[in-house]
């Protein structure tokens, strides 16, 4: 039997809403790409310093000659204008430009430091997000009572503790002093990499049915994802307590529990559903945060990643590199906000038109 014509005409409306919103999150993504480009660009350019004293060292520096070829190399020699002109056209051919930093090309560097970084961000916000929300969701149930206090108290500590801080004493402790869990690095000296699929030791190891890699990557990953994802997992249990709360609140979650359902039934139908929606939104704008402010934690735990290859760039003035990294976080947080639009999607079909 044929659905009824306003069924049929919402489920086409809310597809072709899903369309658009989508259409439109990447055009202005694009345009949003576009300006971290030339804000980078611009900050790096006003920023004191000489690339070439950076890069090439006193010898080479007392060389007129070698300094004007490395800066004839890399356009320095060139008017700002033209320098950027030049970039964005290099860029939009797929060219981040070479980095005065390792010699290569920027695109290479990227594939080599991000899944490093990306594996330690989504291993802080997988753990984050469900813990957070479970927290979260029991301090509602237990509103001003003991469990509810604890669990306002650790994370309330959570957020205020820094995570350069935070990561020393963890690395002290657990590593230093008690030798529970391995401190540095990604694998143990005396272990091969896994075979390359998608650069995340723990994913490549699984691929490869590696179970002695897979288990030491997963130690390894232990410490600096805890320190990383302890601000996240604080601010994701605040606010899940307090959506859950509000949604507790409502008079069809009252008549449930007037009913009798069982507890289980009514937070996963009618309190979870609803209360996800800005628990999405604060997990989204986190998981950026976490790729692009995972400089200090992997500084602490040796972690080679893209916030070691960002901050070796910006010492040494490193413009193609670092305008790389700007412009990668960039297009990462693009997509994490149009993933998170989709998911509001999936869980009310309402917003798809809005």
């Amino acid at each position: 039997m044929p659905s009824p014509p306003q069924t049929r005409n919402r489920s086409r409306g809310g597809g072709l809403g899903l369309s658009a919103l989508v259409r439109r999150r990447l055009g202005i993504g694009l345009l949003q790409v576009l300006g971290v480009t030339l804000v980078t660009f611009c900050v790096v350019a006003v920023v004191p310093g000489d690339p070439a004293a950076a890069n090439l060292g006193q010898t080479a520096l007392g060389d007129p000659t070698i300094v004007r070829a490395f800066d004839h190399e890399y356009g320095l020699d060139r008017p700002l204008v033209v320098q950027y002109g030049l970039y964005v056209w290099h860029l939009l051919h797929g060219n981040l430009g070479q980095s005065q930093l390792t010699q290569r090309s920027v695109a290479t560097d990227l594939a080599q430091y991000f899944p490093a970084t990306l594996e330690l961000a989504l291993a802080a916000i997988v753990v984050a997000s469900v813990l957070g929300v479970a927290l979260g969701t029991v301090a509602a149930f237990f509103h001003n009572r003991l469990p509810d206090r604890l669990v306002r108290f650790f994370s309330l500590a959570g957020i205020s503790v820094p995570n350069f801080w935070l990561g020393l004493i963890v690395f002290y402790l657990f590593f230093y002093k008690l030798r529970w869990l391995p401190g540095t690095g990604r694998l143990s000296p005396e272990l091969n990499p896994p075979p390359t699929v998608t650069g995340m030791y723990t994913v490549d190891s699984l691929l490869a049915g590696n179970w002695t890699d897979l288990a030491d990557s997963l130690r390894h990953l232990v410490l600096p994802a805890a320190v990383l994802g302890t601000y996240t997992l604080s601010l994701i249990t605040r606010f899940s307590r307090v959506s859950v709360l509000d949604v507790l609140g409502q008079e069809y979650v009252l008549a449930a529990v007037g009913k009798g359902l069982p507890t289980r039934t009514v937070v996963l139908r009618h309190v979870l559903r609803p209360a996800l929606l800005q628990i999405v939104t604060i997990a989204g704008l986190a998981f950026g945060s976490l790729l692009s402010g995972a400089v200090l934690v992997e500084q602490v735990f040796s972690w080679p990643g893209l916030g070691q290859y960002a901050y070796r760039s910006a010492t040494s003035l490193n413009l193609p590199g670092v305008t790389g990294v700007c412009i990668l976080i960039a297009v990462v947080y693009i997509f994490v906000n149009l993933a998170a639009d989709i998911v509001y999607v999936l869980i009310d079909p309402r917003l798809a038109s809005q």
